[in-house]
């Protein structure tokens, strides 16, 4: 179909929502018309947002991984709170 070559989107790519969206309009108005109308509305969607890293969050995975794959970690029921220290990461149980 020559509308499916046209089309300006990667089917594998789509979320569940969008899939069914495409999906409706190919019933309801056909293959060809159905993905240029989709392709359009596609086109007007936000991109999507590049998601910052959080050193912080990632230096505390970087210290408790080890611990975790050890099996030496024991996070309290309720949670934890981590707090900086003197030189040092301090986790303590998390008070209610």
């Amino acid at each position: 179909m020559a509308g499916r070559s046209m089309a300006r989107f990667d089917e594998s790519t789509l979320t569940k929502g969008q899939r069914r969206k495409l999906d409706t309009l190919r019933k309801s108005v056909g293959d060809e018309i159905g993905e240029r109308a989709f392709a359009a509305w596609y086109a007007t969607l936000p991109k999507p947002i590049e998601v910052k890293v959080d050193h912080d969050a990632a230096l505390v995975v970087d210290m408790l991984w080890p611990l975790i794959r050890e099996g030496t970690l024991a996070i309290p029921r309720g949670g934890y709170l981590l707090r900086r220290g003197r030189h040092r990461l301090v986790c303590e149980p998390a008070r209610k």
